[in-house]
């Protein structure tokens, strides 16, 4: 057999040898405690979230160094202050560059994958789409939807008892949902288990399997590439669920390319309406024509809200399901509110409950709060630094030399990965709707934009996918 030529070997050890005197040449974090590594080669392999969170959170507290590929350093963080300090530097430490390519694979060069100028930019456009007003006006759409009790009614009625998938349901029931509230488009994926867009989203979920350890260090070796090399890898690599990534990608820039052309004939038209992507290409088209979006990156927004937000959402709710299963008492609790408020409201003469019938049920807003603290939307999320950084600390941290440090520099480039899970259970790790009512919810530090938790922020807040290679 032929032998391959010693150049094939060249850039992979070249950027070897740069990756290693990198580690060696800026700011060290070498004293923050954590878990020994398996090897040098391969660092500590990160397990799936939250388990190492939690692990290792409760040994070394919470700020912990864990070890990369190759003696590289990144920092898992549960403190609260620290990642106060985060998400408030603007972009100073932004997103992580490896990650931020994956979002574009995904859903194209949108608020998900933006960063610095672009993001403020988009966000801007974003804005007027997501105020107060427009989300309480859409609180009747949501409720037009709400059958999914009745088809699983008749489900039971076949023979008594039922298997229901509560994730396949929710996952087509939201893409309906948010279909709507989006675009004013019907999917119909409910009724319709054949919708090709409602498929391949629902492909782009990754499988809950472990990659190979050759797996984790390629991944985690692309992530020292310069950007230009990491995007290239993103778009042609010929890995599997990448370019699986990439076709899902291309059926919802058609399904986006109608929906927008359709929205800017009608806003010309003087029929605009009041759906998210109206209201987008209504203030796209009164802004400065520099601050504007792009076609791309107009397209890019579709996909970037049709995908965060309908599987998210589903997700949130198959696990309040389960919590209720677990928890019989609270699901008691929360039957006897909602058949109270219905009560009242049929009194006054409704046929529907309000977005106000909702804010008026403290213990149903109380059980979706613990879901999303008990199992938040992504368990983690990274950053990396763009300049040399000191993060403040909410806790001191005792380093392996002796030292005690209520603040901790970091170098440029490092890696942070913000645990969603551990922030939202410092104080508890059982789930308990009770706790928002009896005076133990943190508030010293404010994280979250919602009942200060973590794991519920917007894209608006730069928000990066949940994939650990390494």
């Amino acid at each position: 057999m032929e032998s391959l030529p010693p150049s094939i070997f060249a850039v992979p050890l070249i950027l070897i040898v740069y990756t290693i005197y990198r580690q060696w040449t800026r700011i060290s974090v070498a004293d923050v405690p954590g878990p020994e590594p398996e090897s040098f080669l391969l660092g500590r392999c990160i397990m799936l979230p939250p388990q190492a969170d939690f692990k290792w959170q409760a040994r070394f507290g919470h700020v912990v160094r864990v070890k990369g590929i190759l003696g590289s350093d990144r920092l898992l963080i549960s403190d609260p202050k620290a990642i106060q300090y985060i998400y408030n530097s603007g972009y100073n430490i932004r997103k992580q560059g490896f990650r931020s390519e994956l979002m574009r694979v995904v859903t194209g060069p949108g608020l998900a994958w933006a960063n610095n100028e672009i993001h403020r930019r988009q966000r801007k456009v974003n804005s007027p789409a997501f105020g107060t007003n427009e989300i309480r006006s859409y609180v009747p759409i949501f409720a037009a939807y709400a059958s999914l009790s009745t088809q699983w009614k008749e489900l039971l009625a076949l023979d008594g008892s039922a298997v229901v998938n509560t994730p396949r349901w929710f996952s087509r029931f939201f893409l309906d949902v948010i279909g709507e509230v989006a675009f004013d488009y019907q999917f119909n994926a409910t009724d319709d288990e054949d919708d090709p867009f409602a498929i391949a989203l629902s492909s782009v979920a990754p499988g809950l399997t472990v990659p190979s350890k050759p797996a984790i260090f390629i991944l985690a070796l692309v992530e020292f590439l310069p950007p230009k090399l990491i995007q290239l890898f993103m778009e042609y690599a010929p890995v599997k669920a990448l370019q699986n990534s990439r076709r899902v990608n291309r059926i919802g820039v058609g399904v986006a390319k109608d929906l927008v052309d359709e929205k800017a004939e009608a806003l010309i038209a003087g029929k605009g309406k009041r759906d998210i992507m109206s209201l987008l290409v209504k203030a796209n088209a009164s802004a400065n024509p520099r601050m504007n979006l792009s076609e791309t990156e107009m397209l890019a927004q579709m996909q970037t809200i049709m995908q965060a937000g309908h599987e998210t959402t589903a997700n949130t709710l198959s696990w309040t399901m389960f919590e209720l299963t677990q928890h019989p008492d609270v699901q008691s609790k929360l039957r006897a509110e909602i058949q109270a408020t219905e009560s009242a409201m049929r009194a006054r003469g409704a046929t529907e409950f309000t977005y106000v019938d909702f804010e008026a049920m403290p213990y149903t807003v109380a059980v979706m709060k613990e879901t999303l603290r008990f199992h938040p939307v992504a368990y983690s999320s990274f950053r990396e630094a763009a300049r040399d950084e000191v993060l403040p600390l909410s806790t001191p941290i005792v380093t392996k030399s002796g030292k005690t440090i209520t603040e901790l520099p970091i170098p440029k480039d490092m890696i942070l990965v913000i645990s969603n899970a551990g922030y939202n259970r410092l104080d508890a790790q059982v789930f308990n709707p009770e706790r928002w009512f009896d005076g133990t919810v943190q508030t010293t530090t404010s994280v979250g934009v919602y009942g200060n938790l973590y794991g519920t922020r917007s894209l608006f807040r730069q928000e990066s996918p949940n994939l650990q290679p390494g």
